[in-house]
């Protein structure tokens, strides 16, 4: 999608979704990337559901902006290919390729040594989430009146936080939040984070993926007041701005999902 514009994504009954991506104000070049997907079988749906994915690239322009691409196709291409029964396993498995395209990639483009991207990705099979996770974005859960974070930060600064060193509300502003220690295509070995068990959804939660162009800039507490009182493509609009207004130093991208009265559907 164009960077800047909100787009009502066309999802089968059961949720709402919608995203934004934006350059933010200092960079010239928009490294993020995301998608929202469904089979267009319904058998296919009624199999493994629907599925949302971010990722934020690093490298420099042409790096940051390939390994973000690499990993939504392919994590989304894995996922949709994938025979498993475990829709968590499947988000693994798409990480993991991803992971490895974007180091070939990296192999025979040797002027983009150095690229790789975070990337998290969310399915919704019926009223089961299912997450896999590498690096900083981060995926929200808000339940009537509450927000949760579902994913960890995998960075120098969340393992200061992991450890008691240092409190969450500090990590938020510290100057080393952005060093990460797990990335795709960092390294030879990767351990993506998944959910243990899968998060069985309510009707009236909203799911919210973003970058950290957005939570850098604001706070949970804000995150919920405006999911809470808009809509996904509304609330997009508010969040990027209120992002851009209080600086937008990165790229800025996020998703929101709202089930529905009756649930995800299957």
């Amino acid at each position: 999608m164009t960077s800047g514009q909100t787009a009502v994504v066309a999802a089968r009954p059961g949720v709402e979704v919608a995203n934004q991506t934006d350059v933010g104000c200092r960079r010239e070049n928009n490294e993020d990337a995301l998608s929202y997907w469904e089979p267009a079988s319904d058998i296919d749906f009624m199999r493994i559901g629907r599925v949302a994915v971010i990722a934020d690239g690093m490298g420099g322009y042409e790096g940051g902006q390939e390994a973000s691409r690499l990993a939504v196709e392919t994590v989304l291409h894995v996922y949709g290919h994938e025979p498993s029964s475990d829709p968590g396993a499947a988000l693994v498995k798409g990480l993991l390729e991803a992971h490895h395209r974007i180091r070939q990639y990296a192999e025979t483009h040797p002027e983009l040594q150095g690229m790789g991207t975070t990337c998290t990705a969310m399915a919704l099979l019926g009223h089961h989430l299912f997450v896999a996770h590498v690096g900083d974005s981060r995926l929200y859960l808000l339940r009537r009146g509450t927000i949760q974070r579902l994913t960890h930060d995998h960075s120098y600064v969340g393992r200061l936080v992991e450890s008691g060193i240092l409190r969450s509300e500090e990590a938020e502003s510290h100057p080393q939040r952005h060093i990460l220690t797990a990335a795709l295509g960092a390294g030879t070995e990767l351990s993506p984070e998944a959910l243990a068990e899968p998060l069985v959804v309510q009707s009236g939660d909203s799911l919210v993926l973003c970058t950290d162009g957005l939570w850098s800039q604001i706070s949970e507490k804000e995150l919920l007041g405006v999911v809470s009182s808009h809509g996904p493509a509304a609330a997009c609009m508010e969040l990027v701005r209120i992002a851009r207004d209080r600086g937008g130093p990165d790229n800025i991208t996020l998703q929101i999902l709202r089930v529905g009265e009756n649930g995800a559907g299957s």
